[in-house]
């Protein structure tokens, strides 16, 4: 009788389960044992593909930072290019919060996560920033998407208008913000986004040059 057949294991099924196990579970659920359980297949044969544990987070980490779009440098304005970045980097990280952590401890040897460094420091130094400050603002922006994703202001707020009301004056309206979290969370983001590319606007008029006028919306689609 014929053996029964089984999906091929492979990288990127391994990738996928490991993401989604994560996505689920977190940092702490994850191991090589569970991750073999989810893929119906014994422990050692994950190592056929990954050495380690480490490996294989590396791998989910890099596939996560490969789906952000780094392509506006060197295309667009420096400041218009850093924004649409920081929206893609922040949209790729909060679809999955918990390997924020693990990726915040930098690039490593990650393919993608050297790429996504190599593309904005060389379109921020192309646009005239000194190599210094080009590092200072890649880390900045890290810092900032990172923190962001990692999880919901609004979401931190209990549904309980009496827990407010009585105690405190200013937060009557709080019990409402996990009800709107979206919309809080990301308007937040674009604000402080905003807020942080002005602030490096004027550092650079001071200490380098006037920067161009931005194009309108309408000359930009």
């Amino acid at each position: 009788m014929p053996r029964p057949r089984q999906a091929l294991l492979s990288r990127q099924r391994i990738i996928e389960a490991a993401a989604a196990l994560i996505d689920s579970e977190g940092l702490e659920g994850f191991s090589t044992r569970r991750l073999a359980a989810e893929l119906g297949v014994r422990g050692p044969s994950l190592y056929n593909h990954f050495a380690t544990k480490d490996e294989i987070l590396d791998a989910v980490a890099d596939s996560i930072t490969g789906q952000v779009d780094v392509s506006f440098f060197g295309a667009v304005d420096w400041r218009e290019a850093l924004r649409r970045w920081g929206h893609s980097y922040r949209a790729a990280l909060a679809a999955h919060p918990h390997i924020v952590p693990y990726l915040a401890r930098g690039p490593g040897r990650r393919s993608a996560a050297l790429a996504m460094a190599d593309a904005v420091y060389g379109g921020l130094v192309d646009a005239g920033w000194p190599p210094a400050r080009a590092t200072h603002i890649g880390a900045l922006m890290r810092y900032f998407v990172a923190g962001s994703a990692l999880g919901s202001f609004a979401r931190g707020f209990v549904e309980d208008p009496g827990l407010y009301a009585e105690q405190y004056p200013h937060l009557t309206q709080a019990h409402r913000l996990a009800e709107h979290q979206q919309r809080v969370d990301e308007g937040a983001f674009a604000l402080g986004l905003d807020a942080l590319i002005d602030g490096l606007t004027r550092t650079y008029e001071r200490t380098i040059a006037a920067p161009p006028p931005l194009p309108s919306d309408a000359d930009t689609h």
